[in-house]
């Protein structure tokens, strides 16, 4: 970054003004809250991140500091506006997978494609059958697996199948009325609306990832719902 690009010195002191600010606005919401969901805390805890990312992001530039926080990304949900008594839900999961040992995933399908040769082939249609669509194609035994099991047992075997673990997700949303027969099939992740989310659940490996200074760091993390 080009010099007349840094921001001043006055300027990350008004940025780290602004996060003590924001950690006494924390704290006294957090004193004052109302019951285990107080709007007032959650409008808190994003002013502290928004400020705290800002100072962090200065002093970098400026100084080639930074600091032991860990700032929740612009990602991050959106406070809740759903009903406050949901009729119904809608459960949004996503995990992913890297392919690690094909010949392994391929073995396994051709095994379960192979107990019932007349089943359908590896792209869920009948056809010539699953033990024929198998051969070679990491398409087609993916087809054969998942169409096998389901996704909640594979990802406690993953390693068996040759799969490797990557990042998960789940999503509890809040609907007003449970959705007609069909409605949503055609593109069933198109309407998922984040001001609706209940709560979520992550599982990554960033989350392992400690300095070795750990137990000197403070992390600013997302309260619980």
């Amino acid at each position: 970054m080009s010099d007349a690009a840094q921001p001043s010195a006055a300027e990350v002191r008004a940025a780290a003004e602004a996060v003590k600010a924001a950690l006494d606005r924390h704290l006294d919401a957090v004193e004052r809250r109302v019951g285990g969901d107080d709007p007032a805390v959650y409008a808190a805890f994003n002013e502290l991140a928004a400020a705290a990312e800002t100072y962090d992001e200065l002093l970098y530039d400026a100084y080639d500091e930074v600091t032991p926080f860990e700032i929740p990304g612009d990602d991050s949900l959106p406070a809740y506006d759903g009903p406050e008594e949901p009729n119904a839900l809608s459960v949004l999961i996503r995990r992913d997978y890297a392919v690690a040992e094909p010949q392994r995933l391929l073995s396994q399908a051709q095994r379960i494609a192979d107990l019932d040769p007349d089943g359908a082939s590896g792209n869920g249609l009948p056809g010539k059958g699953a033990a024929a669509a198998v051969g070679s194609s990491v398409h087609a035994a993916l087809g054969v697996l998942f169409g096998e099991y389901e996704p909640d047992e594979i990802a406690s075997r993953h390693k068996e199948f040759g799969l490797e673990e990557g990042d998960s997700t789940l999503w509890v949303a809040a609907a007003d009325e449970p959705a007609d027969p069909g409605e949503w099939l055609a593109a069933p992740f198109d309407h998922a609306d984040p001001q609706r989310i209940v709560c979520r659940f992550d599982v990554s490996a960033v989350f392992d990832e400690e300095p070795d200074d750990a137990d000197d760091d403070l992390e600013l993390i997302d309260p619980e719902p």
